[in-house]
């Protein structure tokens, strides 16, 4: 199991106890000031130090330092949590998987205020489990990662608690995507990438698809607003209550501020220029 953390000491406990029945439990944090390495310990972790420049280097660098006992990996974030029982489950995975097969993708439940975001969760699906030496990640926010082999969609699902640390938390979190995001965004426009609406749709490779699916997403216009109409009448996060009411709203809030780091850089770069 390979944890990545950083100041992470409100959740990481409960994290650490939801893979109790794994002996090979690493957490790779970025400079924690709190209890992090004290609680990462005291579960008999091995902790490992590294000065973070961005978030696929610090999980590609994870992989190749922590020196694993097995051949699979699971990668958990410190506020998420493996479901009782949900370990006897993995190890079956991984104990039947055929040679060709190099990654499980998983199902995440997001909660907030206790409640599952079942219909405003956007992206349930991601590859968690996979073989070290098979996999590799891109991009430096919202990372994707690369596998080289065969994908299986399980129906495993582990629970992932976003504003366990409060809302204060996750909006200062999304002000960092936001700036790194825009930064992206600024790069590949400069760069005059070409987006292809049939290769969003039906190409094979699930990170090619993705790479042009956002590319088109971001020169919708109104996007904010598209996006929390998309998310309460279209994925009818209503049904999740106020908790998918207020949740869309910060979904919407968050590309909001992705427009406005894009204008500011641009507007800046402009002013350096002149």
């Amino acid at each position: 199991v390979l944890i990545l953390t950083l100041d992470e000491e409100a959740v990481l406990d409960g994290c650490l106890r939801s893979v109790d029945w794994c002996d090979d439990v690493h957490v790779f944090d970025s400079g924690s000031r709190d209890a992090t390495e004290s609680i990462a310990k005291a579960h008999g972790a091995v902790f490992h130090i590294r000065t973070f420049d961005g978030y696929a280097s610090q999980r590609n660098a994870a992989l190749s330092q922590c020196g694993f006992r097995y051949g699979w990996v699971l990668v958990l974030d410190a506020d998420e949590r493996i479901p009782a029982g949900g370990g006897a489950g993995l190890l079956r995975l991984v104990a039947q998987a055929p040679e060709d097969v190099s990654a499980f993708r998983l199902r995440r439940r997001d909660y907030m205020e206790g409640r599952w975001l079942r219909h405003a969760q956007i992206s349930p699906w991601y590859i968690r489990l996979f073989r070290n030496g098979r996999a590799v990640y891109h991009r430096e926010v919202n990372e994707v990662l690369s596998v080289e082999g065969r994908v299986v969609d399980t129906d495993f699902a582990f629970d992932h608690l976003p504003f366990a640390k409060g809302v204060g938390r996750w909006m200062e979190r999304h002000l960092r995507y936001a700036r790194m995001e825009a930064e992206r965004l600024v790069e590949e426009r400069s760069g005059r990438h070409s987006f292809s609406l049939s290769k969003a749709l039906f190409a094979k490779d699930f990170n090619e698809r993705r790479f042009h699916q956002k590319g088109l997403y971001y020169r919708l216009p109104c996007r904010p607003a598209l996006k929390w109409a998309y998310m309460v009448f279209w994925r009818m996060s209503f049904l999740d209550g106020r908790q998918g009411i207020v949740y869309a709203g910060l979904q919407a809030f968050y590309e909001h501020l992705i427009d406005l780091n894009v204008r500011e850089s641009v507007s800046t770069d402009g002013d350096a220029r002149a």
